[in-house]
C-alpha cells in the first residue's frame, strides 16, 4: 500500500469493518507491560490468564488462544468431524462464505447449508437436512450457529431459538459449535450473559479484534479434553505461537474496558440507519439494525456508491451487487456518524 493511500485511509471515517480499530495508548501500555513466556511450552502467564478468563466468561472448562476467528472455527470443525462428514450451517454464515473453503481443505468435510431467516435457522429445519447415516451418504456430525450474524446485518439469534436448535440437534446426535465472534454485541444489546448463549454448545469461538478492538486474536473454548486436542490441531494448522502475552494482554484490556461501551456502537449504528433512510436511492429498514452492522441496498451498483463515498473519505464495503455494509466501532464517534449522514445526503440527495 502506498504512503498516499495509507494516509488517505488514516484520515477517513472507516466503516468497512470493526476489525479496523487500532490500539489506544492505554492498550499499547498494557501490551508493553505484559509478562510473557513460550506459549507452545504452555509457559506464557498472560495467555494462560486470558484463556482462563474467556473460559469463565463463556461458561466452559478451558480455552485456547488462536490468531484468528477462522482458525477458531476450523479447529472446532476438525475436533467434531471426520473426513467425509457433513457440517450443517446457515446459508449465509461466515464459515460458508469467508473462510476460504477451509472445511474441505483442512478437515475434508462438506458444508450442508440451511437457508435461515435473518441468519437464524428454525429447529424444524434440522430434521430435513440431517443425513441419516446410510453408507452412500455423507454423515451429518456437526451444526454451527453464528451469533451475531454478519451477513444478515449483525442480527442477534434469540436465546429461545438457540435453545430449540440445540435441543433438536442433540436429538439427531449432532455436535454443536457456536461462532461467537461478535457474541459480545449480542450480550451488550440484550443483557443475556455470553455463557447463556454458549451453554448448549460443545465449543464456542470468540473474537477480540472486532468490537472489542484488540489488534489480534480469537479464542476457542470447550471442555478440557476438547481444548487439549485443539492445541495439537492448532500446532498442525500453523497456529502455535511463542511469546503471545503481548497479544493476550490486549485481549484482557479489551475485555475489561471495551465490553461495556459496545452499546455506543449500537446506538451509532441505529442513528446511521435512520440517516440512510432519508437518502434518495438508498433503502433500509432501521428497525432491522440489532447491533453494530448496518446493511442497506442502493438503486445504483454498490461499487459505485462505495466509490463516491470514498472520494469524500467515507469508507464502506460492497456486500453484493446492490448491497452495502457499514460497521460502527470504537474508532467511529457520534460526530463521525453525523458527518457521514450529511455527506450521503449531499451526494445522493434527500428523499
Amino acid at each position: 500500500m502506498s504512503h498516499e493511500v495509507y494516509s488517505a485511509m488514516s484520515n477517513s471515517i472507516d466503516l468497512r469493518s470493526d476489525t479496523v480499530t487500532r490500539p489506544t495508548p492505554e492498550m499499547r501500555e498494557a501490551m508493553m507491560q505484559a509478562e510473557v513466556g513460550d506459549d507452545v511450552f504452555a509457559e506464557d502467564p498472560t495467555a494462560i490468564q486470558l484463556e482462563a478468563t474467556i473460559a469463565e466468561v463463556v461458561g466452559k472448562e478451558a480455552a485456547v488462544f488462536v490468531p484468528s476467528g477462522t482458525m477458531g472455527n476450523q479447529l472446532a470443525i476438525r475436533l467434531h468431524t471426520q473426513p467425509g462428514d457433513e457440517v450443517l450451517c446457515e446459508a449465509d454464515c461466515h464459515i460458508a462464505h469467508y473462510e476460504s473453503g477451509a472445511p474441505a481443505a483442512l478437515s475434508g468435510v462438506l458444508l450442508r447449508t440451511i437457508q435461515g431467516k435473518r441468519g437464524s435457522i428454525a429447529a424444524r429445519q434440522i430434521a430435513d437436512h440431517v443425513r441419516h447415516g446410510y453408507e452412500w451418504e455423507a454423515r451429518s456430525s456437526l451444526l454451527c450457529v453464528e451469533n451475531t450474524h454478519n451477513r444478515a446485518g449483525g442480527t442477534i439469534i434469540s436465546i429461545d431459538d438457540i435453545r430449540a436448535v440445540c435441543k433438536e440437534s442433540r436429538r439427531h446426535g449432532l455436535a454443536l459449535h457456536l461462532d461467537g465472534a461478535r457474541i459480545w454485541n449480542a450480550t451488550a444489546a440484550t443483557g443475556i450473559p455470553e455463557k447463556e448463549y454458549a451453554a448448549g454448545f460443545d465449543t464456542v469461538s470468540v473474537c477480540l479484534s472486532k468490537g472489542l478492538g484488540a489488534p489480534v486474536g480469537s479464542l476457542l473454548a470447550g471442555s478440557r479434553e476438547l481444548i487439549a486436542r485443539a492445541r495439537r490441531f492448532r500446532k498442525m494448522f500453523g497456529g502455535g505461537m511463542r511469546q503471545i502475552g503481548f497479544l493476550a494482554a490486549a485481549g484482557l484490556y479489551a475485555l475489561e474496558h471495551r465490553r461495556g461501551r459496545l452499546v455506543d456502537d449500537h446506538q451509532n449504528a441505529r442513528i446511521l440507519a435512520e440517516g440512510i433512510d432519508t437518502v434518495a436511492g438508498l433503502h433500509i429498514d432501521p428497525t432491522n439494525v440489532d447491533t453494530n452492522i448496518v446493511m442497506f441496498s442502493s438503486d445504483d451498483p454498490a461499487s459505485d456508491v462505495v466509490d463516491r463515498l470514498a472520494e469524500v473519505g467515507i469508507l464502506m464495503i460492497p456486500f453484493g451487487a446492490n448491497k452495502i455494509r457499514a460497521t460502527t466501532h470504537h474508532d467511529v464517534s457520534d460526530l463521525d456518524i453525523e458527518v457521514v449522514i450529511s455527506h450521503m445526503q449531499a451526494i445522493f440527495g434527500r428523499r
